[in-house]
């Protein structure tokens, strides 16, 4: 047994978490990899001229190939069962309920990180690992776990990562958290990985590997195209400027495929999932302020007690604002921002920081419909400077 521990690195046969494994075994760690199996490219429909993604044999293989070839263990498991009981199902619903879901939070606060524990302790490993961009570290005086971002910024994950919570950030390792791309790229060069040093990343959902979700709810939901075809494009005041495939198949700040001649460019700003009734207008109504968020994870303090200035994100790759944020309640979260943001989406997550380490997060759940949450804007400019640095 290694004096730095047993650990289990998740591999996908992609080039960060290979040399995540590599790098770990170099450094003293005993490493045991494990190949998840979340989902069936024979059913998920789509393209199938070429297998792409992280549950692919070829993937597996390529893991495998490199567990044996660095001398420690490698396992495959399937949480096919898992992951669509929490994963598949919430992205369904959540698009179905007019919301625009990200299902790879969902995924590693509910499948990957439980999965990979439950695993752990069977193996009796200390730590998981993955090849997330992100950091983790104990803070000194208060003893909690604080997630923070990665090095690369360009590449940073720490957005996707919210949900976890302290047992679990415990027990995590983020190798590639101090690297930037490249960095890993020539790791992997160095570490003889030639099969995965090029690979290029996955940017589509791993259980849609065509990228076209539209075409996957069809699929999935029986009847669906028939049962919500036909709706109404409205503007703002009501009027009805022509029809639509179905609310499900659009989401909060689409402009193209749309289909409309109004002579001017309109985007999707609200969707109604009981009236199949999409709203339509100019970009400026896009912009919102405020947003309430359920579900949440607070990672640097158990709670935001009174108001805190932050930096907040909306979305993935999002560059964040300067914002004033607040717990009325246990799993609420408020957020005022000091300036209007486009398209916060509902089913997506904020995530707040303070420089680079994560306050907390939660799911959007209403986006501007709190008076009391608009009645704080004007403090936010009061902490410009503050926040400004936050980011």
């Amino acid at each position: 047994m290694s004096s730095k521990g047993r650990v289990l690195v998740a591999m996908s046969g992609g080039v960060d978490s290979s040399v995540t494994a590599v790098l770990l075994a170099e450094q003293g760690y005993d490493v045991v990899g494990i190949t998840m199996k979340t989902w069936d490219y024979s059913t998920s429909g789509g393209r199938s001229d070429k297998e792409v993604g992280c549950c692919t044999l070829e993937s597996m293989n390529d893991a495998r190939a490199i567990a044996l070839k660095h001398g420690f263990t490698h396992f495959i498991v399937d949480i096919r069962e898992e992951f669509g009981d929490w994963v598949i199902n919430r992205f369904t619903n959540d698009y179905l309920a007019g919301r625009t879901p990200n299902p790879c939070v969902l995924c590693n606060t509910h499948i990957k990180w439980a999965a990979l524990l439950r695993r752990a302790d069977d193996l009796d490993c200390d730590y998981i690992a993955t090849g997330h961009y992100a950091r983790v570290r104990q803070d000194e005086e208060t003893g909690r776990y604080l997630l923070c971002r990665g090095k690369d910024r360009n590449k940073d994950q720490s957005y996707a990562l919210w949900g976890l919570p302290q047992e679990h950030l415990a027990r995590s390792i983020f190798p590639l958290g101090e690297y930037t791309k490249p960095e890993i790229r020539q790791m992997a060069s160095d570490f003889g990985l030639d099969r995965v040093a090029d690979k290029p990343d996955s940017y589509e959902i791993c259980f849609i590997p065509d990228n076209d979700y539209g075409r996957f709810l069809k699929d999935r939901v029986d009847g669906l195209e028939e049962d919500v075809s036909g709706g109404d494009f409205v503007l703002k005041d009501g009027t009805v400027v022509g029809q639509h495939e179905g609310y499900p198949f659009y989401t909060i700040g689409q402009r193209r495929g749309l289909d409309l001649a109004l002579g001017h460019r309109v985007y999707v700003t609200h969707i109604d999932p009981d009236t199949n009734t999409i709203t339509v207008g100019p970009k400026e109504d896009l912009m919102q302020q405020t947003l309430t968020a359920r579900e949440i994870n607070m990672i640097k303090k158990p709670s935001l007690d009174e108001e805190q200035p932050a930096w907040g994100t909306i979305r993935y790759n999002d560059d964040g604002a300067g914002c004033l944020a607040w717990q009325p309640d246990e799993d609420t979260l408020k957020v005022a921002f000091a300036e209007p943001r486009r398209a916060i989406t509902a089913g997506q997550s904020v995530v707040l920081y303070e420089g680079d380490d994560v306050l907390g997060g939660g799911w959007i759940h209403e986006v501007g419909s709190d008076p009391k949450a608009t009645e704080r804007v004007p403090q936010v400019d009061v902490l410009e400077s503050e926040v400004g640095i936050l980011g």
